[in-house]
């Protein structure tokens, strides 16, 4: 008998084939018919969900956006972890890295042919960062640990200087130069905050960088 799959599923299936082979062999390397194959599906199975394989690689895009969000948010949500930690921890789960390299998504949302893509994500992450991270923010402020009267207003300038500065043009930047810029941005989010000195020092994790404000 024939198993009739919701159409959720099967389009979840067919990404899930899809982000496998770009990974293994690269996205200009994989076929619509390799998708097809792999999933062991009818060609019309694909074409109702998606119209070309740059449609598969938008929809993955968005998918991979909504799960690190997710995964954020409910780091933020636990309050047993103390606000600093919380807070990396966090960050780092939006991150999208995978053993300190940029996934196959991330690596093709740069492309030039990319752009409007890559500008959604920048607008689903700004409209979507400063909200899971509010919750932090308010904790320290509670905690004294911050003082600002503009916890979501800073947010939301935070963000659009990591997509700009640590996201678009980082990999023009060498390592003195990024390295100058984590410093220049650890010391100014501490001055938005109203943080002590030395309070986001552990933010430098985020960059794979080790050590204290003067090295």
């Amino acid at each position: 008998m024939r198993i009739v799959k919701d159409a959720d599923v099967r389009k979840n299936e067919i990404l899930d084939v899809a982000e496998e082979l770009f990974h293994n062999n690269g996205f200009d390397n994989t076929t619509i018919s390799a998708i097809i194959e792999k999933a062991g599906i009818a060609r019309g199975t694909v074409y109702y969900h998606f119209k070309s394989k740059e449609d598969v690689l938008n929809a993955l895009i968005e998918r991979h956006c909504e799960r690190l969000l997710e995964d954020a948010m409910q780091i933020a949500k636990d309050t047993s972890i103390p606000v600093m930690e919380r807070l990396v921890q966090t960050l780092m789960a939006m991150n999208g890295e995978k053993n300190g390299a940029p996934s196959v998504l991330t690596q093709q949302m740069h492309r030039p042919q990319n752009a409007l893509l890559h500008q959604k994500t920048h607008q689903t992450m700004l409209e979507g960062i400063p909200l899971i991270l509010m919750p932090i923010i308010e904790d320290g402020i509670r905690q004294g640990l911050f003082n600002t009267p503009y916890p979501y207003e800073s947010l939301e300038m935070i963000v659009a200087h990591v997509n700009t500065v640590f996201d678009d043009y980082s990999e023009k930047l060498t390592q003195e130069e990024l390295h100058k810029r984590v410093k220049a941005f650890i010391f100014n989010l501490e001055r938005i905050f109203g943080a002590e000195t030395g309070s986001f020092y552990s933010i430098k994790t985020l960059f794979h960088m080790e050590g204290g404000a003067d090295e």
